[in-house]
């Protein structure tokens, strides 16, 4: 077994155990194995291992990648999405978990008008409204709601978050409850239905779990460390994974 197997092995089984703590199942909680910087060798050591979905923040570099590997793996963009990357974007993944503007929704709506796309997508949200981190102010998303509901070629499915660095899982907590009950508060205010919340990753993804998160973003705790290790930045941390 490679260690990227015995990896995951691993981080399914944390993913039962805070599953079954939070009265659910590991059914409800898709992982997204954060694969950016991690050459298309190490994917395939993990799609044997049976992981099927992936994460990338990098347009070019997923743009390289994804031709190498099978046609049934699923592909999710985690990153800050930069407006003129959107249209090489939208045929290379089925869900983008940071769309964190209303220009950019607006963006991205027009260009998959003109591209006959329907994208998917999940509004990051600035919970600890940090002025280093991209993403809606809750009261923002707010008054900005209608108006992104209002983009036909969209499809709203939920609301992710990344709280602040900590170096305890724990800390990251009252960031999840708040995503939460922002996501419930919304699904009442207007009437929509938002089963989506991503948060967690390989520090704090048991705990995310607990708190009701449907999709976690783990990179470290399946590949190790990334391969072009450097100092982490703010740009590092608006990927949304480790």
């Amino acid at each position: 077994m490679s260690p990227i197997s015995e990896n995951l092995d691993c981080v399914r089984d944390q993913i039962a155990a805070a599953a079954e703590k939070g009265s659910r199942t590991s059914d409800e909680i898709e992982l997204v194995a954060v694969s950016k910087t991690h050459d298309a060798e190490r994917v395939r050591e993990a799609i044997a291992a049976g992981q099927q979905l992936f994460g990338e923040s990098r347009v070019q570099e997923a743009r390289g990648k994804i031709p190498e590997l099978p046609s049934n793996v699923r592909w999710h963009f985690i990153g800050h999405l930069q407006k003129n990357k959107i249209r090489h974007a939208l045929p290379l993944f089925e869900l983008f978990h940071g769309i964190d503007s209303l220009d950019l929704a607006r963006d991205m709506n027009r260009i998959a008008a003109e591209e006959g796309a329907q994208p998917r997508i999940l509004l990051e949200v600035n919970v600890a409204g940090e002025g280093t981190k991209f993403g809606f102010k809750p009261e923002q998303l707010r008054q900005d709601m209608e108006s992104l509901l209002e983009l036909p070629r969209l499809s709203i499915e939920g609301l992710m978050t990344i709280p602040p660095l900590a170096p305890e899982a724990e800390a990251s907590r009252p960031f999840f409850v708040q995503l939460r009950e922002l996501r419930d508060q919304l699904q009442t205010e207007f009437r929509i239905k938002f089963p989506q919340l991503s948060m967690g990753m390989t520090n704090d993804f048991t705990v995310a779990i607990e708190e009701g998160a449907t999709m976690v973003r783990v990179g470290t705790a399946i590949f190790g460390e990334r391969q072009r290790k450097k100092q982490k930045t703010t740009a590092d941390y608006a990927d949304f994974a480790d």
